[in-house]
């Protein structure tokens, strides 16, 4: 079985992004990006709910279109119509089903682009396997929170932290291992 992994910046109060889709506080080059860049190559599945994809026309993405080309890219939505020449996978039901038939077929781990509102039924499911915040030394005070104000209590168990000048934070966490009897070793 594949892990579904949040992998995400996100603000100092918890907002993948400000209000309309702000990401202009979060690093748009440098280590902590570059390092970001290198993670998106080992995985071999992106999933994303439709406000996610969507928000990549406001960058090029065209309807259709794969963001991630290496990556076969499905989005879970009910409302999303694309053509058949479409380069992505739409779910519009089962979704539940879908992501088991991922994790068992994938050949290998499982992106988590967003969003918050997708993240959120994905956690309350107890879907993600492991989150990798990049945290960034600001606050936008409103947006989308990492999990759409849709989470649930849970113990994560840090699994490592990576720090970059102008006070970027990369944590990795495991969700459930810290109810585990097994070690989590420091990756």
């Amino acid at each position: 079985m594949q892990p579904i992994i949040y992998d995400v910046a996100v603000s100092l109060d918890g907002y993948i992004c400000g209000q309309d889709g702000d990401i202009s506080l979060f690093a748009p080059d440098g280590p902590v990006v570059d390092d970001y860049m290198a993670r998106l190559d080992g995985y071999a599945t992106a999933i994303m709910g439709r406000k996610t994809y969507e928000f990549g026309y406001d960058f090029g993405l065209r309807p259709g279109d794969n963001p991630y080309a290496h990556m076969e890219t499905f989005v879970f939505s009910q409302s999303l119509r694309l053509g058949d020449k479409s380069q992505i996978h739409v779910v519009e039901d089962r979704w539940s089903d879908r992501i088991d038939r991922l994790k068992a077929k994938s050949p290998g781990p499982i992106y988590l682009c967003g969003g918050g509102e997708f993240a959120g039924w994905l956690l309350r499911q107890g879907l993600i396997d492991r989150l990798v915040l990049k945290r960034a030394p600001c606050v936008y005070g409103d947006g989308v929170p990492l999990f759409g104000g849709q989470g649930r209590p849970l113990s994560l168990l840090r699994t490592g932290t990576t720090s970059y000048e102008g006070g970027y934070l990369v944590e990795r966490f495991e969700l459930g291992a810290a109810n585990s009897s097994e070690p989590v070793l420091e990756k």
